[in-house]
């Protein structure tokens, strides 16, 4: 009997637990569901006096719309440029047997996360205002690109790793040339490899705040996630169905990502040949 009131005891404590957990959660996601169609809106979650004119002031301001397409550009270049750059780099140092190869790519990942953003953002500034490229997108995307690279070379290399060098050698003895190789073999095999880069590269840049803050200038070029920190009222004041409803829409385009990655691909990844 004593057993099987600790028993009963120790899963309420478990469900009690996990319901505080998950509440500490879901109280966030709440407020960004409820308060965009609040009239009266808090910090606080609370069934909403349903409107929608919060949407109706986030559309009269000049750079909401306009942030969200920049953070979309900012994203979908740096995803293109570090999916490209990084199979290459990863076919290469995976076929290619270069002396202290393993200890250099350790190295490049290390000091990467070591340095920072903010620990380089001088030199970085100093870099790009010598190149030109302060107040230019493509600045932002070549500074972010270099910051994701090591990374996305180091996870790509170990999907190069697992492909069999049969399909290569059979490819290169029909007179396939290493890139047609590389394009028609090796990517359909670690598509998973540049699928997976590719998510976490846009999630990397999508959340960024401190490359555009430091580089970009116009406000007409600012992703959300620098112009968001704009909104506030003339006294001061955070303005909450601004915030709340630009918040919304920031988050949007994260979530339909995730869907699409897991309807797609689900939590199997399979790449283009089987063996």
């Amino acid at each position: 009997m004593n057993e099987t009131v600790r028993e009963l005891l120790r899963k309420i404590g478990l469900a009690t637990f996990v319901s505080a957990v998950l509440g500490f959660f879901a109280l966030p996601l709440l407020w960004l569901a409820f308060t965009p169609f609040d009239a009266n809106p808090g910090i606080a979650v609370s069934l909403p006096d349903f409107t929608l004119h919060n949407f109706q002031v986030l559309l009269d301001n000049p750079y909401a719309l306009a942030s969200l397409r920049n953070s979309v550009l900012l994203a979908a270049g740096t995803a293109a440029l570090v999916v490209t750059a990084a199979s290459l780099a990863a076919y290469a140092l995976s076929r290619v047997r270069v002396p202290g190869r393993d200890v250099l790519l350790y190295v490049l990942l290390l000091l990467s996360s070591i340095i920072t953003g903010t620990a380089a953002m001088v030199p970085i500034f100093l870099l790009a205002f010598n190149l030109h490229l302060i107040d230019s997108r493509l600045g932002v995307i070549l500074v972010l690109t270099g910051g994701l690279l090591p990374a996305s070379i180091f996870l790509l290399k170990d999907f190069t790793d697992a492909t069999p060098t049969s399909y290569e050698e059979a490819a290169r003895v029909f007179g396939a040339s290493p890139l047609q190789i590389l394009r028609h073999v090796v990517v359909p095999v670690i598509r998973p490899g540049l699928a997976t880069v590719a998510v976490w590269t846009v999630a990397q840049v999508w959340g960024d705040f401190l490359m555009p803050f430091l580089l970009l200038r116009n406000p007409d070029k600012a992703p959300a996630s620098v112009i968001m920190y704009t909104f506030y009222t003339e006294g001061g004041q955070p303005d909450l169905p601004l915030i709340s409803t630009f918040s919304l829409l920031y988050s949007l385009p994260v979530v339909l990502m995730y869907l699409f990655v897991s309807r797609r691909y689900g939590f199997r990844f399979h790449g283009g040949i089987k063996r």
